[in-house]
């Protein structure tokens, strides 16, 4: 199963600012990562054969993609490990990274309970799919953390017809508090859920609410066939244009 990871995790770009001096000094490389990256379980399976290999230890920091771009800005971090295409470019075009390495893709999935009561399994568009949970008012768990996740699930909500207002919300991370700008669709107060995790929180949060909630397919796999227990949801929207990561 970890081996299937390598094929299966999001996209996820390598930005290096000052990978030679920690190499050089203490043979620690600080990385900065998603959410997703971590609770898929590909570090644990790639970071000890890179040590074996290299000597160096990687110092992990997961969070989503909005903070760990900000750990590269402010110069925190040797490497961000990220999955949000237009982050990452606006990040290297500021001259806050060298260069933008894609490394591997993978895809997001709408997932949701298995009784489907919005009705939406076997839709290969996305856009419908969201459309239809707004129409039924069915629970749906957004992240709402800025991660790259969050930014595809803003991404398809801002493509349906079904008008959307601004929301906020702070986050406390590493002790900082930072403020998360986004959208949500209106009038949805009692079916739409913002939290602000992380997505294998999301993804358990998702799945003891019976909702609905996107997420990148290398984690789930690792949340519904790798975890004890097991999460219960189910794929019931996934293959379409606007589901691709990046």
């Amino acid at each position: 199963m970890k081996r299937s990871l390598f094929g299966l995790i999001a996209v996820y770009l390598l930005f290096c600012s000052f990978l030679g001096s920690a190499m050089a000094e203490d043979k620690v490389l600080t990385m900065s990562t998603t959410t997703s990256t971590e609770s898929s379980g590909l570090l644990d399976v790639l970071l000890p054969e890179f040590k074996k290999d290299t000597g160096i230890a990687v110092k992990v920091l997961a969070k989503g993609t909005g903070a760990a771009i900000k750990d590269g800005m402010d110069g925190n971090v040797d490497v961000v490990f990220v999955h949000a295409i237009k982050k990452e470019n606006e990040f290297v075009e500021a001259g806050f990274g060298t260069k933008r390495y894609a490394v591997m893709h993978n895809d997001f999935v709408l997932l949701g309970p298995a009784d489907d009561p919005a009705g939406i399994k076997g839709i290969n568009n996305s856009i419908s799919a969201f459309e239809k949970i707004a129409a039924a008012k069915s629970p749906f768990i957004s992240r709402g953390d800025d991660s790259g996740t969050h930014t595809k699930e803003q991404s398809v909500w801002a493509k349906t017809k079904i008008p959307q207002v601004a929301d906020s919300r702070k986050l406390v991370l590493e002790g900082k508090e930072i403020e998360v700008a986004s959208k949500k669709p209106v009038d949805s107060e009692s079916w739409y859920f913002s939290i602000g995790q992380g997505m294998g929180k999301t993804l358990t949060f998702a799945d003891e609410k019976r909702a609905y909630t996107l997420a990148d397919r290398g984690t789930y796999i690792a949340y519904k066939y790798g975890k004890t227990p097991a999460v219960e949801l189910e794929v019931l929207c996934e293959g379409d244009n606007d589901l691709a990561n990046p």
